[in-house]
């Protein structure tokens, strides 16, 4: 009986050492997986709010439907070619456009 005593003594430390051991180990895996989620959850949110804080600018507002300035000055010439516009007229008219 004298033999088995310090067997069972090393077995029970043997034991408790694995014990905590398994515990201490466990208690860390299962921090690490809550950090992980964690830091999910927020890379998620911040990919969520970042299109909301770069969102791209409007547009310029688009000119008015009708004929480009170019194309409203080439009228102006066509007129002044065939004499349908005089040159105060033709001169007047282009200023107007132009906005001087």
């Amino acid at each position: 009986m004298r033999r088995r005593r310090p067997l069972m003594r090393a077995a029970v430390i043997g034991g408790g050492a694995y014990a905590v051991g398994h515990h201490s180990a466990t208690k860390s895996a299962n921090q690490a997986q809550q950090d992980d989620e964690q830091n999910a959850r927020i890379d998620d949110l911040e990919q969520q709010q970042a299109p909301a804080q770069q969102a791209p600018a409007p547009p310029a507002a688009a000119p008015a439907a009708g004929p480009s300035l170019l194309d409203q000055l080439n009228q102006l010439d066509a007129l002044h070619q065939q004499g349908a516009l005089t040159d105060n007229e033709f001169t007047a008219a282009k200023a107007k456009l132009l906005g001087s």
